[in-house]
């Protein structure tokens, strides 16, 4: 079992930038790939970025790619998202969502077994 708490979001300005935190609890933290998906008015869940429990593998929407960055820091159980350049199209819910299977990253919501309560993220312009 993984509990995920999502902090960071706010209120910013196109170009601006923002850290998103999501601490889990659990010891297995760092056997989970962790990944963050967002979530519009109206619109589906997408993906965003995901970093793999092992080698420090990354990827990215292409909407996101030069923009953000995954990371993760497993003595203090916790995932990151630096967003930097934002724009009013990033404006969402952001989940943190934690993948207990031993594979290459996943891009499907449906592969994600825990997630976390989500932090509004709106981009001004």
């Amino acid at each position: 079992q993984l509990q995920l708490v999502e902090s960071g979001g706010g209120l910013v300005q196109a170009g601006g930038s923002l850290r998103l935190s999501c601490a889990a609890s659990g010891r297995t933290f760092s056997m989970y790939n962790m990944g963050w998906f967002r979530q519009a008015p109206g619109k589906e869940r997408e993906f965003v970025a995901a970093i793999r429990w092992i080698g420090g593998i990354t990827d990215y929407a292409e909407s996101v790619k030069g923009r953000f960055t995954i990371s993760r820091d497993n003595a203090k159980n916790t995932v990151y998202l630096q967003m930097n350049s934002l724009k009013p199209e990033d404006t969402a819910v952001y989940y943190c969502a934690a993948d207990p299977q031993k594979r290459m990253i996943a891009y499907s919501a449906v592969e994600y077994d825990y997630w976390g309560q989500g932090t509004q993220v709106t981009v001004a312009s």
